[in-house]
């Protein structure tokens, strides 16, 4: 069994960092939510407040307070045919969204924009609705009025248009009423930038990418269009995107917005120390800016810096990050790291009740654990579970963790029975005592809780693999092993502890070359040492010994302490 909590070690920060700032920027990251340009301005009728209108509001207003929202909608929609006045409309529209109501959407949207055809809101609600009617061509012809009489806005209105055509499924057909309805406007980058959008989206990146040199041709140092000029490059040839951006930082430096995709393109390549440099370069120049000190304290980490990785750290906590929690944890886990087990201890316990706090105290646990208090470890983790008012499983779970890497099983196993107990008909508790159980070799109560599992849970994937493969192990009823293990596996196809389990379970059965092939991919989808061993044995029985001994050997190199890989290699040694 693996460790039921782990660090964050340092290569899978990459996944966070560019999570955290969202990698390089894609096609749909730049079609941001449309707001009114800021210079937008609306007229409004000379609309008196008569006491009907005032009274018909009222009504309107008290239906959607009481969840009347078609009766509220269909009263903002008749008021607004009367009074042509574009904020009722729009009120209309709104309810009639969130009630589901599409024909009345459709008709309170396509009113809005008539009355108010600037709005860019207007315009994408109306064309979902044009869209869902499968009205195009009128689409189109009030999309091409409303683009028409955006005056200064048209620029804004433009970038807004893919966004406004999404909802319809036949992305060939969105390209073609882009590029109808920015014809007029080649002039304008932004309508170049329309097209590329929609030829990337219609599967076209070759167009995509002409479209945006016709962007920068009208405005060279635009960073929108460059960026995704660059994804573009970089998606079709690794390398050439990182050029662009190098390219126009060179002219461009103070750019923040090029230099964190320029550094999130270099992890996404793993030029780790490339990346590192660009974030630093730019926390020269901001030195609080939370998102640039938060991902240079990552790939310091992922360095093994330890030090520039803590004062990052440090430093972003004083600056009132979003997320302290995880801070403190890699702290925790950076002093750990170091074997300053003290400080350590006072990071994890610093986190507080949250989505870190169950493994932050999982952690001061096994620190405790490493400087030999077995005893202070388990009654720390039984003491937040009495204390805490849910989750209290995991904390047995993390109990019982502890004391199998003591090699006490027995133990472990009791204190998941004694659990089970208090809560019979919990899956977790019945499927890690089920696997203390094997361990001490009382199959029948293995057997039994597995069996519990898969009648509580069908789904259980895990459930039906670790019933199988006990079975293959002990070279038992190999036919109903290998169904339990074909089960899990369409639950969880590609899972490649499962295809080791089907691989196994076809040599014990003689199928040498189908357990060959099952071993290579699962080895191939994730390098474990006890797939190894497998592969090794499948491969040493077929005479393939050298393939089979660089296998051990270097499975062996990355995983020392591995005893069923050793044991292999010790049974099979010339």
């Amino acid at each position: 069994m693996k460790p039921l909590i782990r660090l964050v070690r340092p290569a899978r920060l990459l996944a966070v960092l560019l999570i955290a700032g969202g990698q390089t920027a894609t096609v749909e990251a730049q079609e941001s939510a449309v707001e009114e340009p800021a210079g937008a301005v609306t007229t409004y009728p000379a609309q008196p407040l008569t006491p009907q209108i005032l009274q018909q509001l009222m009504l309107a207003e008290i239906a959607g307070a009481r969840g009347q929202l078609v009766v509220s909608a269909r009263s903002y929609l008749d008021l607004a045919r009367r009074t042509r006045d574009p904020r009722i409309a729009r009120r209309a529209a709104e309810i009639a969204v969130v009630s589901r109501q599409a024909e009345l959407a459709s008709e309170a949207s396509r009113l809005w924009l008539e009355l108010d055809p600037r709005s860019l809101q207007a315009q994408q609600l109306a064309s979902g609705a044009f869209a869902n009617e499968a009205r195009i061509e009128e689409l189109s012809a009030q999309l091409a009025r409303a683009l028409a009489q955006q005056g200064q806005n048209i620029g804004a209105a433009l970038m807004g248009l893919n966004r406004g055509l999404a909802q319809i499924p036949d992305k060939v057909l969105i390209r073609r009423l882009v590029n109808e309805l920015t014809e007029p406007y080649l002039d304008r980058a932004e309508a170049h930038f329309a097209r590329a959008n929609a030829a990337f989206v219609a599967g076209d990146a070759v167009a995509a990418s002409q479209a945006l040199d016709g962007a920068l041709a009208i405005r060279p140092d635009w960073e929108q269009a460059v960026v995704l000029k660059a994804q573009f490059e970089q998606e079709a040839s690794p390398g050439a995107g990182v050029k662009i951006l190098r390219d126009y930082l060179g002219v461009h430096p103070e750019s923040r917005e090029v230099r964190i995709v320029l550094a999130r393109m270099l992890v996404a390549s793993r030029e780790y120390a490339g990346a590192r440099e660009q974030f630093e370069i730019q926390l020269k120049r901001e030195p609080d800016d939370r998102d640039v000190v938060h991902a240079a304290g990552l790939l310091a980490m992922q360095q093994g810096d330890r030090d520039a990785a803590e004062a990052h750290f440090r430093h972003l906590l004083t600056l009132g990050f979003g997320d302290p929690d995880t801070v403190r944890m890699y702290l925790g886990q950076i002093a750990e790291d170091a074997r300053r087990y003290d400080d350590a201890l006072n990071w994890y316990k610093a986190v507080a009740p949250g989505p870190q706090f169950i493994g932050a105290q999982v952690r001061v646990a096994q620190v405790l654990v490493g400087r030999g208090k077995l005893a202070e470890a388990r009654l720390h983790l039984q003491t937040v579970a009495r204390d805490a008012s849910q989750d209290k499983v995991q904390y047995v779970l993390a109990e019982a963790q502890l004391l199998r890497d003591a090699n006490r099983a027995d133990e472990a196993f009791l204190v998941l029975d004694e659990a089970l107990r208090r809560d019979p008909e919990n899956i977790d508790l019945l499927y890690e005592s089920a696997l203390a159980a094997e361990r001490l070799g009382r199959v029948e109560a293995m057997e039994g809780r597995l069996r519990k599992v898969i009648a509580l849970k069908p789904d259980q994937a895990h459930a039906y693999n670790a019933l199988g493969y006990s079975l293959v192990d002990r070279n038992q009823r190999l036919a109903e092993a290998e169904k339990l293990i074909r089960k899990a596996l369409s639950l969880m196809p590609g899972d490649p502890f499962i295809i080791d389990s089907l691989g196994w379970a076809l040599y014990r059965k003689g199928d040498l070359k189908g357990a060959l092939e099952q071993l290579q991919k699962a080895f191939e989808l994730r390098a474990d040492p006890e797939i190894a061993a497998h592969l090794g044995e499948v491969l040493w029985v077929l005479g393939r010994r050298e393939e089979a001994t660089k296998t051990w050997r270097e499975a062996a190199k990355a995983n020392p302490d591995n005893t069923v890989l050793a044991d292999v290699i010790k049974k099979f040694k010339p």
